[in-house]
């Protein structure tokens, strides 16, 4: 749920490297490296059974009930599973056989898509799934541990325990198995290694040239989405851990449009195949302090504190943080930090019109000092 990407100046412009990014053209020689940031079978066979049992009963429930029904729904606690609209594209595939409910259909449709985009990569003990692209710059972006295909930890049997500092030592070892040299030019986006991304750079600020931030928590006055307090409640939170279209959910809920169904299986397809993603978010979000987190970010990105350039690309549209937390951090670092709306996008602007980030992004990289 979140995005990083490096960068080794000067740089042309580069695509941001989504689950599913395409390649981008490119006129400089020069380099350019770039970082994106996302069990067992029983466990599987209950969400199957759980997204299976809701979707039967939402049909049942429209097709029987009378005219007050209609205009009043009723409580269905398993809601989430049919009222998103590529959710709900994406569970009634009725040509497709299935030996396990829609899920399994779900599955045999989308696996391994997404993998052609990238490979793996050894660091320390954990293996990375990195996209790596190359046309004119050089441009790693590989999923988090805990997330997407890379390795995912497991509590009480690692000695990853997904803390802020775990986060930038791992991020450390990835930078020089993958031979990145110094200083770069780091893009990040989102709560949760958005912010690490934002707390990794205040720690080795001689590492980087620019900073370019999407959609973040900037300020003390950010709020938190439903989603992370949730998993912050006993039971709930392992609950919701375990819904294997959260992230999609969570990705439409913050912007003005409905995810791409192309895009969406990408990111439902870790939590459906397995129960590691949903248990990394669950530990990552009960052990990060938002609050403090961003309280050090407006600190340590203010006047007097930070002088490398800084772009803030902010979707205008995003339903969870405000324009004004944007605008609040400008205000930090006037003479540094260039504010840059785009508007038509949400909290996920490389999602919602990837066209007018990469512009923002180019200019800013090229001719922004």
């Amino acid at each position: 749920m979140a995005s990083w990407t490096l960068f080794s100046p000067p740089c042309s412009p580069v695509t941001l490297p989504t689950s599913s990014a395409a390649k981008t053209n490119a006129a400089s020689n020069n380099k350019c490296y770039c970082f994106w940031r996302s069990s067992s079978s029983e466990k599987k066979r209950a969400i199957r059974r759980i997204i299976t049992k809701a979707t039967e009963e939402g049909e049942s429930s429209s097709s029987s009930s009378g005219s007050k029904d209609e205009e009043t729904p009723g409580f269905n606690p398993f809601g989430f599973v049919n009222n998103n609209p590529s959710s709900r594209s994406a569970i009634q595939l009725p040509d497709l056989p299935a030996d396990d409910g829609n899920v399994g259909q779900m599955i045999s449709r989308i696996e391994n898509k997404g993998r052609e985009y990238g490979s793996y990569i050894k660091s320390g003990e954990y293996r990375w799934f990195v996209r790596e692209t190359d046309a004119g710059f050089h441009c790693f972006a590989p999923d988090w541990l805990g997330f997407g295909f890379s390795d995912k930890p497991e509590k009480g049997y690692d000695d990853f325990d997904f803390t802020e500092n775990e986060f930038h030592e791992e991020l450390d070892k990835l930078l020089d198995v993958l031979e990145v040299k110094y200083p770069f030019f780091l893009v990040v986006q989102g709560f949760l290694v958005g912010s690490y991304g934002l707390t990794w750079a205040l720690k080795n600020p001689s590492r980087i040239s620019k900073l370019a931030i999407l959609n973040s928590p900037l300020t003390a006055s950010s709020p938190l989405p439903g989603l992370f307090q949730q998993l912050r409640i006993p039971l709930l939170g392992e609950f919701t851990a375990q819904n294997a279209i959260m992230a999609e959910r969570f990705i439409e809920a913050g912007s003005p449009y409905v995810l791409k169904l192309d895009k969406a299986d990408v990111y439902r397809l870790p939590y459906l195949a397995s129960s590691g993603p949903g248990f990394a978010l669950l530990e990552a979000a009960r052990k990060v302090n938002f609050k403090d987190i961003s309280s050090r970010i407006g600190a340590g990105f203010s006047s007097g504190s930070w002088d490398k350039p800084v772009l803030v690309a902010w979707g205008i549209s995003d339903k969870y943080l405000p324009q004004s937390v944007a605008e609040e951090f400008q205000k930090g670092n006037p003479n540094v930090v260039k504010l840059q709306m785009i508007e038509g996008a949400g909290h996920m602007p490389q999602e919602d019109w990837p066209e007018k980030v990469v512009d923002a992004l180019r200019y800013f990289f090229l001719n922004y000092t």
